[in-house]
């Protein structure tokens, strides 16, 4: 049996919203079939209204899905595939401009487990502070070249090659070549 929070009231918000996608509706189509307004929909995909259970019901009936998949909210897609699309992957930009995270891993895992596509600039970098003890980061070039600097340790990696470094130090990730460099950075917290 799931814990539930009497506390507060289900959030099917997006759980509704990744339905929609996978099932490529618009708003206007999910509206017609569940015959549910197009501003109602909205509302709930972005958490500012919660829907009677006669809505809830209409909603998965029109998504072919169980009622209990709506109130369960957006929680892991344990046999499907979750879907994100390029324009909502999330991303960062460094003080400098130049270089530019797009942060790939699930919210949920944050502070845990973390992963990114890295762009940067020539002259760009990515300079960190500390974090917690036991930190690690996994730096691997995709295409350039990138210098990675942890502590006093200094390292210059071509595409293909892979540095991994504690992260619980100073650190920085630098483009001192002319040319773009792309590469994926993990982020491994204790």
């Amino acid at each position: 049996m799931n814990d539930i929070d009497l506390a507060q009231p289900p959030q099917v918000g997006d759980a509704l919203a990744q339905l929609r996608a996978q099932r490529q509706l618009t708003l206007d189509e999910l509206s017609r079939r569940a015959g549910v307004s197009k501003s109602m929909l909205s509302q709930i995909e972005r958490g500012q209204a919660n829907p009677t259970v006669a809505v809830v019901w209409r909603l998965a009936q029109a998504l072919g899905v169980e009622l209990s998949t709506l109130l369960d909210g957006a929680k892991s897609n344990e046999r499907g595939i979750d879907h994100v699309v390029a324009h909502a992957t999330p991303g960062l930009t460094s003080p400098d401009g130049l270089a530019q995270l797009r942060i790939l891993g699930p919210i949920e895992l944050a502070g845990q487990f973390e992963w990114y596509e890295l762009t940067v600039q020539p002259g760009g970098v990515l300079a960190s502070q500390a974090h917690e003890p036991g930190s690690r980061e996994h730096v691997s070039v995709l295409s350039g070249e990138l210098e990675v600097e942890s502590g006093p340790n200094c390292q210059r990696l071509l595409s293909g090659e892979t540095a991994r470094y504690a992260a619980d130090q100073p650190h920085a990730i630098r483009n001192a070549s002319t040319e773009q460099a792309v590469a994926l950075l993990v982020v491994l917290h204790p």
